[in-house]
């Protein structure tokens, strides 16, 4: 797929995905209104404030990836002609849904709004249902033995400290 296709697919498909879970959701089920005294809560406030720029950061940079190193979209309906595993998904398999949840949950702190939080509970376990029984078994009949090495070396969902490194031209994995 051609670089400029790819970013227009991923471009649009930020806005429907991303853009309505993290984003249109949260605004339906609170306004982005406040609740609760801004003072006595003000480090969980400033805290939800840093997670949910860290999770918007993080899920820019995942999508991005898909254009420059997968040559494709995150979208099923356009998939990546290579298998993504450069960048933060060095260090986790899922930055991206990792990401949607961050910054749902930064928004339920930043806001004083619990109900985000359960909001954001139920987008987790739907994104790892959507992992485990779609979108996992895709990518290893799409890529084989690379996915299967590349999932026996990174965590789904809880990072790696270390950088992982796809296997060299001799077989062996390089680690940082």
């Amino acid at each position: 797929m051609r670089r400029s296709v790819a970013a227009a697919g991923t471009a649009l498909f930020f806005a429907i995905a991303p853009g309505m879970v993290a984003g249109l959701i949260p605004w339906w089920l609170t306004r982005w209104r406040l609740r609760g005294p801004l003072a006595a809560w003000a480090p969980v406030r400033i805290a939800g404030l840093i997670l949910l720029i860290l999770g918007a950061i993080v899920l820019v940079q995942a999508f991005a990836r898909f254009v420059t190193e997968g040559r494709g979209t995150p979208a099923p309906v356009a998939p990546t002609d290579r298998l993504v595993v450069g960048g933060l998904y060095r260090y986790v398999r899922n930055p991206m849904y990792l990401a949607v949840v961050a910054t749902i949950t930064g928004q339920a702190l930043a806001l004083g709004q619990p109900g985000l939080l359960g909001y954001a509970a139920a987008v987790w376990v739907a994104c790892a249902a959507f992992v485990r029984w779609y979108e996992e078994p895709v990518l290893a009949r799409r890529f084989g033995a690379d996915y299967e090495a590349y999932r026996r070396a990174v965590p789904a969902w809880r990072p790696r400290t270390r950088s992982w490194r796809a296997p060299n031209h001799s077989g062996h994995n390089e680690s940082r």
